[in-house]
């Protein structure tokens, strides 16, 4: 959503990595892989009561048990989990950036683009009649808004939306904080066109794709830099959304859908949607009892409890997420790459895969990036040819930069040991297996590292106030164009989005070329030798990439790992999530 990276977490971020993008039928009504026994995975998902090996999903294909909207029922409610509700509302600010923000943005805020399931994107008709790019030197496009788009309160959604999410999002004014202003920061002016209904952005240096720019929208009348930062925390502001939804309630412990009155849109399916805030060792609880209508189902216990109940279907794909451990470069050891790189070579990726997926038939490779997905044409491996797993090397790494091995067993320098903190979150079992695991691999190549556990609620205040050294989290991609602007929002040395707080000017102009260059291949190419140099900064390594497993409640509809399909259901238009008519 507007072209970027949202941030989760580890273990947790799986059940809402598995709804974030979800929708168009088309694609998911097809075979899929098979199992090691033959067994092929049916678009609604693989039934409980199947007992054989758990099948690989087939990368092109949506398992969201894609449905028409004369296939769904009137009515309903459909209650989930989440990990994390708030504190900040506005998912258009870094801190409100988050994989679950933008869910419950999807159903209540406007979204004006949409993407099929390999990523193509199309203008969405609710809000978009026509977008078109009017002129190359320079660089104008046009948007023609649907006459119908208004606001909750009665206002337009008119130019002035494109003038405000343009001055808050294009990095311009320090007081606001976006997730990123790569693109934005390229438009010259956005202007009125033949009516108020219409937008001619000129741009200053041509940008591409500029299909992933203008998504989200700021209310004008948010648009101030101290409501943009501070007016949306503990309070969603229907008032300034326009979706098919409205917040009816909303607490720390729950928020509360319902349709919207005014929506002008296809009528929601559903009659009440009901997010709970929970641990998710008490989702997976929930889910047993009834509680929830779906869970993130990727570890073995999960697993096990979903296979052992009736009437449930497990939709299994692949996520767009990238789990990645984050160096804040701000801490006291971590100012030394020598000791980023050692850490580094000290992760041994193979554990940390087999206890993270232990039981689930499932095994990740060590993924080369984390702005290009796994199966994403152009997709390279970038890390640094040393950066391997190697327990020498890591101990080398600190010699050479004048550490000696303490008495004690962990090498030090001037008298102080090399000591860090690795922080997690929640009371999951296998997450804190992973955090043990590492605090043993880094016990193995002479450093010290403390293991803090915090409850998820803390996450967002953790990230915000740095109080972290290494954290495991992940990126969630909104859109398959990573390449043009998520590798600045990741690694940019000014990005509010780089958790490692390293960078150089030299990379930061590396990592902007791609977004000039209207060649989608040629600026894949440029984004990899970015990303390359980026990594040398030993700011971040990418670990897994992980899948979708979500169990569901049997027959929930346009619900799942679906691609990066957004059209007829799943994280945006969630007018037609619902519950299939009986045959």
């Amino acid at each position: 959503m507007n072209m970027r990276k949202t941030m989760t977490w580890t273990i947790a971020m799986v059940a809402a990595a598995s709804m974030a993008l979800a929708g168009c039928g088309g694609n998911g009504a097809g075979d899929a892989s098979a199992s090691k026994s033959g067994y092929v995975q049916p678009a609604d998902g693989v039934p409980s009561d199947y007992t054989g090996t758990l099948p690989a999903p087939d990368a092109s294909k949506a398992y969201n048990n894609p449905q028409e909207r004369d296939n769904i029922q009137d009515g309903g409610t459909l209650t989930l989990a989440t990990t994390e509700i708030g504190p900040n509302w506005n998912a258009n600010s870094t801190d409100g950036n988050s994989v679950y923000m933008n869910e419950f943005w999807s159903f209540y805020q406007p979204h004006l683009w949409d993407y099929s399931f390999d990523g193509k994107a199309t203008p969405n008709p609710d809000f978009l009649s026509k977008v078109t790019l009017t002129s190359e030197d320079p660089m104008v496009v046009t948007y023609d808004i649907n006459p119908d788009a208004k606001w909750n309160d009665g206002s337009e959604i008119d130019y002035t939306a494109f003038q405000s999410t343009w001055n808050a999002l294009n990095g311009k004014d320090s007081a606001y904080n976006p997730p990123m202003t790569t693109g934005y920061d390229q438009i010259a002016s956005v202007e009125k066109g033949e009516s108020d209904k219409q937008v001619v952005v000129t741009f200053e240096t041509p940008f591409y794709p500029y299909t992933g720019l203008f998504n989200l929208l700021v209310n004008p009348k948010a648009a101030d830099a101290d409501t943009f930062t501070q007016g949306w925390i503990n309070d969603p502001h229907t008032e300034w959304a326009a979706g098919p939804f409205v917040v009816d309630s909303f607490d720390d412990s729950q928020v509360t859908f319902t349709p919207n009155p005014n929506w002008w849109g296809d009528k929601p399916k559903l009659d009440k949607v009901v997010f709970k805030q929970m641990e998710s060792s008490a989702a997976i609880n929930a889910f047993h009892n009834g509680e929830i209508d779906a869970v993130g189902a990727s570890t073995a216990d999960n697993l096990k409890i979903v296979r052992s109940m009736d009437d449930v279907q497990i939709r299994i794909g692949y996520s767009k997420s990238t789990d990645v451990l984050t160096y804040n470069g701000t801490a006291d050891a971590l100012k030394d790459i020598a000791v980023r790189k050692a850490i580094t070579q000290g992760f041994d990726q193979k554990t940390w895969s087999k206890i993270r997926y232990q039981g689930t038939d499932y095994d990740s490779p060590q993924p080369g990036s984390e702005c290009m997905l796994v199966f994403q044409d152009g997709y390279e491996n970038n890390l640094p040819k040393d950066s391997g797993y190697d327990v020498d090397a890591a101990k080398k790494t600190l010699e050479d930069a004048g550490y000696t091995m303490g008495d004690a067993g962990y090498y030090q320098k001037d008298g102080k040991p090399v000591k860090i903190s690795y922080t997690y979150f929640g009371d999951d079992a296998t997450q804190t297996a992973m955090a043990n695991a590492y605090q043993k691999m880094m016990k193995d190549i002479g450093v010290d590292c403390e293991i803090v556990n915090l409850d998820n609620s803390e996450f967002s205040k953790t990230l915000i106030s740095k109080s972290f050294e290494v954290l495991a989290m992940g990126w969630s991609a909104s859109d398959p164009y990573g390449y043009s602007t998520s590798g600045y929002q990741l690694y940019g040395s000014d990005s509010d989005s780089n958790y490692s707080f390293i960078g150089t000017p030299e990379i930061d102009a590396m990592l902007k070329k791609p977004s000039t260059m209207s060649d989608s291949t040629e600026a894949i190419a440029a984004f990899n030798e970015a990303e390359k140099a980026a990594f040398e900064q030993y700011g971040t390594i990418p670990t897994d990439v992980p899948p979708s497993y979500t169990a569901v409640k049997k027959g929930l509809a346009n619900f799942g790992p679906s691609g990066f399909n957004n059209c007829n259901g799943g994280i945006w238009h969630t007018e037609n999530i619902g519950w299939q008519k009986e045959a």
